[in-house]
């Protein structure tokens, strides 16, 4: 005949969460359990191995915790602190000459590819063109014609500081240049569920619109005139969290909770690319410009209006358009 014996009731924890009566080595491995005493009442000694099989549970079950604690924890861990991302901007061009010759027309450059530098740390960034790129010109044309073309803005530079979510960049504008501050301006995204790898970097699909005021320039039978155009651009980011720092191409920084390696402007309109990504960078280098006469955007979009007039009264011989912002 088997007697019970009379014990004070078991609660079996890891002895590492409580400070412990008692220890009793309990698994094969050597691991011990804590026995807390709460009240009297009977335990059958059978019970045993069903007890001890569900703190080895309880044991393993922390350990998938903890393993998943550790693996949610290393993309943070691996984050990109500072460097330097290569981005290729596409730019479909959308040049109309007033005589429709279609010799003419054929020999007008349908894009223009460039590369631009964006170099980042402590939360700033300098974005610029590389130096190796082509001149904010460009010749084209056959025998008897030739078109000289000027891009708008190709070797501007601009000084992003996300914790004051200002910025400060340095603009030519009519063979001067100005140093305007302003501030950065969030859109409103929209993050969808989508996914995508960019040089080895999980990225995330986030969608937005923005308004773009534009001066069209038209010459017609020598008279120029000039129209403001308001278009809406819809535009499609893919960044990622493994780069620290709200980054990205040209205007697009401070907008997102990750750093913009791909984007694109009206479906292909306006694309800018990561091409390469460096985790070196001179930090030195990443400060505000200062060459230049210093202008708030205000003062730097009447300087603008007054460039519009004088080129209204000059002519021209093409029809193009001027970013107003």
């Amino acid at each position: 005949m088997k007697y019970p014996l009379v014990f004070k009731p078991l609660y079996i924890f890891p002895a590492f969460h409580f400070k412990h009566k008692f220890n009793h080595s309990a698994t094969a491995t050597g691991g011990s359990l804590t026995f807390i005493n709460l009240k009297t009442r009977k335990l059958n000694l059978h019970n045993t191995k069903a007890i001890i099989a569900l703190a080895k549970q309880i044991l393993y079950m922390k350990k998938i915790m903890i393993a998943a604690v550790i693996l949610v924890s290393l993309p943070a861990l691996a984050q990109v602190k500072e460097g330097k991302i290569i981005y290729e901007r596409t730019m479909q061009l959308q040049i109309q000459i007033a005589d429709d010759n279609p010799a003419m027309r054929n020999m007008i450059p349908k894009e223009r590819k460039d590369k631009y530098e964006l170099s980042f740390s402590n939360n700033k960034s300098l974005w610029q063109r590389m130096e190796d790129e082509q001149g904010d010109e460009m010749n084209f044309g056959g025998d008897g014609a030739q078109i000289r073309f000027v891009m708008p803005g190709s070797d501007d530079i601009s000084f992003n500081n996300m914790d004051e979510m200002k910025k400060i960049d340095q603009r030519e504008l009519g063979g001067k240049i100005f140093i305007v501050t302003d501030s950065i301006r969030r859109l409103n995204w929209k993050v969808a569920g989508e996914t995508k790898t960019v040089l080895g970097h999980n990225c995330m699909k986030a969608t937005a619109q923005r308004t773009q005021e534009s001066m069209r320039m038209n010459m017609d039978n020598g008279n120029m005139t000039r129209q403001k155009v308001v278009d809406t651009l819809n535009i499609v980011a893919w960044f990622t969290n493994e780069i620290a720092g709200s980054l990205g191409p040209d205007i697009y920084q401070g907008q997102l909770p990750g750093t913009i390696l791909e984007i694109d402007i009206n479906n292909g309109r306006n694309t800018y690319r990561a091409v390469e990504i460096s985790e070196k960078t001179d930090a030195a280098k990443i400060k505000e410009p200062t060459k230049g006469k210093k202008v708030t955007a205000d003062e730097f979009a009447k300087e603008r209006e007054k460039l519009f007039s004088d080129m209204q009264q000059n002519g021209g011989g093409m029809r193009m358009n001027i970013r107003s912002n």
